[in-house]
């Protein structure tokens, strides 16, 4: 079925967390931000993450999605930044100016984008000279670890095999991303993994009803509502305790330079 992110009933699908500070130290670790003075986020979705990168001290900060629906939820999301402004735009063909910013982040987009090649080289005309892109997504080993109490995501591929099909598609492996990074012109490229936090449920319950939601989980729009609620039952046998969850998830981060 898929989820289609144009469709208005989705615009708050991904304005309900805060980025983690586990996300945060990383980009700290990663970047010089004292030097980068302007960020571009392509997919931006609900704007969690163009609010973050505004918080780690950004002054100018661009949202682009491709979703009408999306930047109308990132735009109330993101009200009280006045440093953050949106614009609807596709990763392929921004229209964005040439040697414009100093970084590009492409979070959780690539999965979504088939013309790799495109993507990037859309990201480095952008980019002015010695510009950085940061591209964090998961590839095939992130997605398939078991799941855990931590780490819900791999329920969802224990449960369902033409699911993980489905995400093995759509995923580009690492080999992948590094050689059209430096083909297309990109130096210095480095390759790190994040256990990001995705979000610290009080309960059991609560979590439980984050996953019957399908709130900020594209995949999961692949199940019916039989099938969802299949999963749900599976994660709340798996899951005995009734304390505190705290839900991470696996990325690979790339970070290149112009």
């Amino acid at each position: 079925m898929g989820m289609d992110f144009h469709q208005q009933q989705h615009r708050n699908m991904y304005t309900t967390r805060e980025a983690s500070d586990t996300w945060s130290d990383m980009m700290r670790s990663l970047l010089p931000l004292e030097r980068i003075s302007s960020a571009v986020d392509i997919g931006c979705g609900g704007g969690i993450y163009a609010k973050a990168l505004a918080d780690l001290g950004i002054p100018n900060v661009l949202g682009m999605d491709y979703s009408a629906s999306m930047l109308e939820g990132a735009k109330e999301n993101c009200r009280d930044y006045n440093q953050i402004s949106f614009q609807q735009g596709d990763a392929l063909q921004t229209g964005l100016a040439d040697n414009t910013f100093d970084l590009v982040l492409e979070r959780a987009l690539i999965h979504h984008i088939p013309d790799l090649r495109s993507c990037i080289g859309e990201a480095y005309r952008i980019l002015q000279s010695s510009g950085y892109i940061v591209i964090q997504d998961r590839t095939p080993a992130d997605c398939f670890l078991p799941g855990d109490e931590q780490h819900i995501r791999g329920f969802f591929f224990d449960a369902f095999p033409d699911l993980k099909q489905i995400e093995r598609k759509r995923r580009h492996d690492s080999t992948t991303v590094k050689t059209i990074l430096k083909e297309i012109g990109f130096h210095s490229v480095e390759e790190v993994t994040l256990w990001e936090v995705r979000r610290i449920y009080e309960q059991k319950s609560d979590l439980l009803d984050d996953l019957k939601e399908r709130t900020g989980r594209s995949i999961l729009h692949e199940l019916d509502d039989a099938a969802l609620h299949e999963l749900v039952t599976l994660v709340d046998a798996s899951i005995l305790r009734n304390q505190p969850i705290v839900e991470k998830d696996r990325w690979t981060i790339w970070k290149a330079i112009k």
